[in-house]
């Protein structure tokens, strides 16, 4: 069975920084690329970063360019997502994906609040 598991959400004040995590098991996780989606209230899933599954290729939707770093650690099965100079619209619950832009499992999500 496909776990995946996110954790290291919370609040955070404007300009400050997080590092959420996910926790993969019931796959090969070395084996694939990995995603990480969000969704803001009232709004649909926004796709945010994808990493190839040997690590060396990342991507990222325009509005987190330079303030987010997705990575991966194939040895421990873990999924990262470093989060800085956060904003307001950063708000969303972010969910741990595999696969790319056609997720194939989803996580439970995390809660990111960005408010003063």
């Amino acid at each position: 069975e496909v776990q995946l598991v996110e954790s290291g959400g919370g609040l955070v004040q404007p300009g400050g920084s997080l590092r959420l995590s996910c926790a993969a098991s019931g796959f090969t996780f070395g084996g694939y690329d990995m995603s990480w989606v969000r969704q803001a209230p009232g709004k649909g899933p926004e796709w945010v970063s994808t990493i190839n599954s040997g690590g060396g290729s990342t991507y990222y939707v325009d509005s987190v360019k330079g303030r987010f770093t997705i990575s991966r650690d194939n040895a421990k099965n873990t999924l990262y997502l470093q989060m800085n100079s956060l904003k307001p619209e950063d708000t969303a619950v972010y969910y741990c994906t595999r696969g790319g832009l056609k997720p194939l499992d989803w996580g439970q999500g995390t809660q990111v609040t960005v408010s003063s």
